[in-house]
């Protein structure tokens, strides 16, 4: 019987509850090989991502990303992060969404609580969150924004739905000083492209850049705050 059949044996909410398992460490093993060909000679082994910088031998710890969604852009996602120095928790309600066959470093997690994954993740973790539900989406980014040590929290969605949800996390007590933590819309900018691959090859270098330093949460707040402001001032 394959892993994926005896998996198939258990209910999402049995599979959600257990702490990640031997499969996951396999998961994160299998994602240092798979990374390896691209790592200098010198540079020493991967461990789980934590998202600090490896000072032992100048190379960036490998990311552990936790992604919300199997539609289709979590799939295109998916499919460049295998080739990325990650760990990947692949997260969604529905558990039919997920392929059969998924790169070596990208564990599929179906769970009926999937804000349970969001406290179970790793200091330095690296959270993208683009759900079927605008309502999971909230209550994600509520649960994500109550911890102060991720790596990277990006949701998609336009500069609307930022400010709208900006104004429900203050009412929930997250402090409006944190708000500029939440990256959303999500990607570098200048790709217009709308389909699912372009999407995911925004995200992944926007992954890059926060992985490197580059502070794009604040430069994404900043240009939410003026579109908000040109909306109320009627430009």
């Amino acid at each position: 019987m394959s892993a994926r059949a005896r998996s198939s044996t258990q209910s999402p909410r049995d599979r959600a509850s257990s702490a990640p398992s031997a499969r996951a460490a396999s998961h994160a093993e299998d994602a240092g090989a798979y990374c390896g060909e691209c790592a200098p000679a010198d540079a020493a082994p991967f461990p789980q991502g934590t998202g600090r910088r490896n000072r032992a031998s100048g190379a960036a710890a490998p990311m552990h990303v936790v992604l919300f969604g199997a539609g289709h852009v979590g799939h295109a996602l998916v499919a460049l992060l295998g080739a990325l120095p990650c760990v990947v928790q692949w997260v969604d309600t529905r558990d039919e969404l997920f392929p059969d066959e998924c790169p070596p470093n990208v564990q599929p997690e179906p769970t009926d609580t999937p804000e349970a994954v969001v406290d179970a993740a790793p200091p330095g973790a690296y959270f993208l969150v683009m759900t079927h539900n605008h309502a999971l989406d909230f209550a994600l980014a509520a649960r994500i924004m109550r911890r102060r040590d991720f790596a990277y929290f990006g949701m998609i969605g336009s500069r609307t739905k930022r400010v709208k949800f900006e104004r429900r996390l203050v009412a929930r007590g997250v402090d409006p000083a944190r708000l500029v933590d939440m990256v959303c819309p999500i990607g570098i900018a200048g790709i217009v492209d709308k389909a699912p691959a372009s999407i995911a090859v925004a995200v992944c270098a926007e992954l890059l850049q926060a992985r490197s330093g580059m502070p794009v949460a604040g430069a994404k707040a900043v240009a939410a705050g003026r579109a908000h402001d040109a909306v109320h001032d009627g430009r």
